[in-house]
């Protein structure tokens, strides 16, 4: 990033905290130092963000009913069960949005934005190539993103907080592996009950003046094949024997492959991309799928 030299950068995170209105902090993004630079930074906390439960079925691009992979078989059960770790994507699958067509769409950018976001996760283009050119149709300020998150509380998935409470009742570790942005997340994070420490993201990168000016490239899910370090990353360090991988977008999918997740369930509740679903392990269009095999 040799074009801001001389430019003092602030990530900006936003998280709730009931009663604190603003309060400095260190980003504690469980990234290893090699695949991450320190950042000098504020974080400012918004005193009150609230969530949508989503209640309306959710919306669905393509039928899934002709897959094969929409019966489990009985070793793709058996991992389900038997995973000491499970990674689930954000956007389209924790929650209903794509934050980033969100974000466009508040500062008047939408439309143009998600044609790029569609052409990323059917994987046509390299992710880095998108997210760099959607951010620069709209460059959001950092009190646009504030605004946002306040007045745009995220959509949780219908039946992904039970499913967080039933893993997490069976020792099984929760992870949150996003090309979306941590200050859109960690909220998200705060209400599911996952620890900030398990979600790796993107970071966006302001000015001085609270200008937009990029995001962080030491992030390894700001590339094409960033999702598959991060697990690979999160497995070795946590020497998990088992990791399922679910999402929705070619670069979930990425993520399964030796070293990483050894299951990838492909989430059809939101969007359900055939190119994506058709190389997947096993494809639900609900998370009650997946909750009735755990015991």
């Amino acid at each position: 990033m040799a074009q801001l030299s001389g430019v003092q950068i602030y990530p900006v995170q936003s998280t709730y905290v009931p009663q604190l209105s603003s309060v400095r902090l260190r980003t504690n993004s469980g990234l290893p130092r090699a695949l991450r630079k320190p950042l000098s930074h504020h974080v400012k906390l918004s005193n009150h963000v609230s969530f949508i439960p989503a209640a309306l079925e959710p919306y669905k691009s393509a039928s899934s009913s002709n897959l094969e992979n929409r019966q489990p078989s009985e070793q793709v059960i058996r991992t389900w069960c038997d995973a000491d770790a499970v990674c689930f994507d954000v956007d389209s699958t924790v929650c209903l949005d794509e934050g980033i067509d969100e974000l466009a769409d508040f500062c008047r950018a939408g439309q143009a934005v998600a044609q790029w976001t569609a052409r990323a996760m059917a994987g046509s283009v390299a992710f880095e190539e998108a997210l760099a050119a959607r951010l620069s149709l709209f460059k959001p300020s950092t009190d646009q993103v504030q605004d946002y998150i306040e007045k745009r509380p995220p959509r949780i998935s219908p039946g992904i907080a039970e499913l967080i409470v039933k893993l997490k009742a069976r020792n099984t570790d929760v992870y949150l592996v996003s090309g979306g942005f941590r200050q859109m997340i960690k909220p998200v994070a705060l209400e599911l009950g996952v620890p900030h420490e398990n979600i790796f993201a993107n970071q966006l990168l302001f000015g001085t003046s609270g200008d937009y000016v990029g995001f962080d490239p030491t992030e390894p899910t700001s590339r094409s094949g960033g999702k598959a370090v991060a697990v690979q990353y999160i497995r070795q360090k946590c020497r998990y024997r088992s990791l399922v991988m679910v999402g929705d977008g070619a670069t979930d999918l990425e993520a399964r492959q030796p070293g990483g997740a050894d299951l990838f369930i492909c989430y059809g509740g939101v969007q359900m991309r055939e190119a994506v679903a058709t190389k997947a392990d096993w494809v639900v269009s609900g998370f009650h799928e997946l909750m009735a095999y755990l015991a």
